[in-house]
């Protein structure tokens, strides 16, 4: 028998040995869990993203040191989320009861819980109504079709009594391409055209018998095969989605147009219209929006299934011309391409791009999770960490809008944030001779800049709190009441305090990102007061990183590549719409989508019988959030001005206009890198503009004689707004 100081040294032996990680699967787990992205994980432990992502798929192993951070990290998860066994969940879970529209479901196992709030209808909340798509799709078969056509492929009919789901599936009869999830083998959506034919992602067409409204509905959920899996693992899946054409809709009963006054103020279909009372008599319901471009059709959930379908309509400009151009009048087959891409790489459309942007922040950051409840060993709906939860949150006083109930109720007379995009025109007494006299202004646009200052943004997550006298402190997000007008810099440049670029007279509430920017540039601050947060988290990380991907992707495939040299990428950029102009659509539909989904976070009341003083529906969502909107854009804001004061540094350039994200500069020749700084070596310095494809580099707006330019100053115009020809007005991102 070993004796004890031999078992104690053995013991020590294997003490010294590596740490011991989890299991490749356990760790991602784990990182989920805590609402971690990837991404941000690489930041913190000093590596890359994909050596992260090699972590989790067993590829690779850390080493010292960072294995050793990494597995305490681990450790400190796994205490705070442990693993949960089969033997801990109930051995038979009884079904969940059906919640009313605007319930969170109770989960079955942690798994299967979804906690998303009620998704968000064009400009309004709808009710949380789960479904499922049938889990016994059919197989896809050729039915023939016409010569152009992509290859039909056949749906079942439904089962005739009492024969089971499976007998109903037809053989198959041609190989197809393995779908990404078995539930839905068909992808995320279908347009349907007069005809019956469905047209579907990756070229399918699909048999649909349906000519009503309703045989619509129950065979998009019973038949089709349509849905998309859901994007976090406390999410919940995508309704499947149907496009109707003109020609479908008026198949289905529906007008070609919203024609009557009171259709065409409301965008719905009148209560008494025979569609809509069809919908009722089949014990289906409507959201509060009605039937409109985007209309949702629901039944309360079965248990823990959704059955919830959404129609979108052509004719009714369900997509519009600015964030999807041209969609609306390709063929059916193209629009379930440009559609299909939109919803692979970003999320099923639900309505506007705004919509989906602000539905995107709720598909990745569930609010909600399961949670057992120790003491009675059942499952619980539970905070998700580093959501917004599901409450809706009054705004400080400053952050709010003038006619929100918080500011009317109180008498709120101490001023607001006033964190927006620049508006600015250098004066033209500032002009020199020797700018007048270039031949050239030429125009700089950032990609996608909201998006940029959105990476590793620190945001509130729980309720404001006032202070008096705080010491400031740049890593609390929150609305700070400080007098920076004290502060003088150079005229040539717009302040960056305000969004018109003229220099503050006084006191006034700013978010973190501005404050701080005054104390990077050398100026004391003390605020006199200030509403901060105390919970804070990069709530936008899951956000950013998928818009990003989806965006770089998109400009790939259009031929614009990160390898690109800045002459190449110029010449990629000039074309690269022509290249493929369903791609192209998508490409502008996901710069929509940023704008739109950080517009959305300060979503204003609509109608005209609104009143001051008075609620509307956008408040009682918990991502109506104008200190998060005013953080990305005083970020946004703040790295423009940083970027323009390197450019003088390095350069001695000065703007001649700014508008949001575009920037105008005097030019001695007729392209970007007659100006831009670079080094001996030829590549672009750091800290000023540089092109490329990723967010937060630039690219050529436009380009116009400089006497075009100061003409247009004279004139108390902005260059900014007019540079790209053609009177193009830039969007200014709500």
């Amino acid at each position: 028998m070993a004796s004890e100081e031999e078992l104690f040294a053995s013991v020590d032996a294997l003490l010294a040995e590596e740490p011991q990680l989890p299991p490749p699967a356990e760790r991602a787990r784990l990182r989920e869990a805590a609402g971690i992205t990837q991404a941000r994980l690489a930041q913190a432990l000093k590596a890359t993203t994909q050596t992260v992502k090699n972590w989790e798929n067993g590829r690779s192993e850390p080493k010292p040191p960072r294995l050793e951070a990494y597995q305490r990290l681990l450790n400190g998860w796994a205490a705070k989320y442990p693993a949960q066994t089969a033997s801990a969940a109930p051995a038979t879970p009884a079904p969940a009861p059906a919640p009313a529209p605007g319930a969170v479901a109770v989960p079955q196992a942690p798994e299967t819980f979804v906690g998303a709030p009620a998704p968000v209808q064009q400009d309004e909340a709808a009710p949380h109504a789960p479904v499922a798509a049938d889990a016994t799709a059919p197989s896809q078969t050729h039915a023939g079709g016409a010569p152009q056509r992509p290859a039909r492929q056949s749906a079942a009919r439904p089962a005739a009594p009492g024969r089971s789901a499976t007998s109903r599936r037809p053989a198959a009869k041609t190989a197809t391409r393995p779908a990404s999830d078995p539930r839905f083998p068909h992808g995320p959506l279908a347009v349907l055209d007069g005809d019956g034919s469905a047209y579907g992602v990756d070229g399918i067409v699909l048999d649909c018998p349906a000519t009503t409204v309703v045989e619509l509905v129950e065979w998009t959920l019973r038949e089709s095969g349509l849905g998309a899996a859901k994007l976090n693992r406390y999410g919940m899946d995508s309704d499947p989605l149907i496009v109707l054409t003109a020609a479908a809709a008026v198949k289905l009963g529906l007008p070609e147009r919203l024609d009557g006054a009171a259709e065409r103020r409301s965008l719905r279909l009148a209560d008494d219209h025979p569609v809509v009372k069809q919908v009722a008599k089949a014990k289906w319901q409507l959201t509060q929006r009605g039937f409109g471009p985007w209309a949702r059709i629901y039944r309360k959930a079965q248990g823990s299934e959704r059955q919830c379908v959404q129609l979108a309509v052509l004719s009714w400009d369900a997509l519009d011309e600015r964030s999807w151009p041209g969609v609306a009048a390709m063929e059916p087959a193209d629009v379930a391409r440009v559609l299909g891409v939109y919803a692979q790489r970003v999320i099923t459309p639900r309505g506007s791009t705004a919509v989906n942007g602000l539905e995107l922040m709720t598909a990745l950051r569930p609010p909600t999770r399961a949670v057992r409840d120790e003491e009675s060993g059942n499952w619980t709906s539970g905070y998700n960490p580093g959501s917004l939860g599901t409450q809706p949150m009054d705004p400080a006083p400053p952050e709010a809008t003038a006619e929100h109930p918080v500011v009317v109720e109180s008498g709120w007379s101490g001023g607001f944030l006033n964190e927006e995009a620049y508006q600015w025109v250098r004066s033209v007494d500032l002009l020199t001779n020797e700018e007048c006299l270039l031949p050239h202004a030429v125009g700089l646009d950032l990609n996608t800049a909201f998006l940029a200052a959105a990476a590793r943004l620190t945001v509130g997550l729980s309720g404001p709190v006032h202070f008096t006298g705080p010491v400031f402190n740049p890593k609390i997000p929150g609305s700070w009441l400080v007098d920076l007008s004290h502060i003088e810099l150079d005229p040539r440049l717009p302040s960056p305090f305000s969004p018109d670029g003229t220099r503050p007279t006084g006191p006034a509430w700013y978010q973190t990102h501005t404050v701080a920017y005054a104390q990077e540039l050398g100026h004391n601050v003390q605020p006199m007061e200030a509403y901060l947060r105390r919970e804070t988290g990069a709530y936008l990380d899951p956000w950013h990183d998928r818009l990003k991907t989806a965006y770089v992707d998109t400009l790939a495939d259009l031929g614009v590549t990160r390898d690109l040299d800045d002459g190449q990428f110029l010449a990629a950029m000039e074309h690269h719409k022509d290249v493929d102009p369903a791609l192209a659509a998508v490409l502008a539909a996901i710069k929509a989508t940023v704008k739109g989904g950080v517009g959305k976070l300060r979503e204003r009341p609509q109608g005209r019988r609104y009143k001051q003083g008075e609620r509307w529906p956008a408040l009682e969502r918990s991502t109506w959030r104008p200190d998060i909107r005013a953080a990305v854009i005083s970020k946004a804001r703040v790295n423009m001005h940083r970027k323009l004061n390197n450019m003088v540094k390095m350069t001695g350039l000065y703007p001649l206009a700014v508008l949001s994200d575009c920037v105008v500069y005097p030019s001695p020749g007729a392209s970007p890198v007659d100006f831009l700084p670079y080094a001996a070596s030829g590549k672009p310095q750091p800290g000023g503009f540089r092109l490329g494809p990723t967010p937060g580099l630039a690219k050529l707006e436009g380009i116009q004689p400089m006497s075009w330019a100061v003409d247009l100053m004279e004139q108390g115009l902005n260059p900014a707004r007019h540079i790209k020809g053609g009177d193009a007005v830039l969007d200014e991102g709500e």
